[in-house]
């Protein structure tokens, strides 16, 4: 099955080769996505997103709908990504990993 998830862009630039890129707030959950296929959406908009790729504009009413819906059917829980609480103080360093393999 195929599904596609509204999102709202936060932030938009282009990478390297020119692609229109942005940020994309699902719920609070924030991912990269390729606007290359919505060239007419800009920060703010809202953006049904399918494998990584923004393929329709939408607006925030519509986007609010299939939020609702994907609760009713229990998806909701399905598609968030758990983000690790920040600690506070200071973060301990990260240990340096084995040395890379010699030719």
């Amino acid at each position: 099955m195929c599904l596609g998830v509204p999102g709202r862009i936060v932030e938009m630039e282009q990478d390297a080769l020119g692609l229109n890129m942005g940020k994309v707030s699902f719920a609070g959950i924030t991912k990269e996505v390729c606007l290359a296929y919505t060239p007419e959406a800009e920060v703010g908009d809202y953006v049904v997103v399918h494998v990584g790729f923004a393929i329709s504009k939408i607006d925030e009413e519509e986007a609010r709908k299939v939020f609702a819906y994907l609760e009713e059917l229990g998806e909701l829980e399905e598609l968030a990504v758990p983000q690790p609480e920040p600690q506070p103080g200071p973060q301990p360093e990260a240990e340096p990993g084995p040395e890379p393999a010699k030719p």
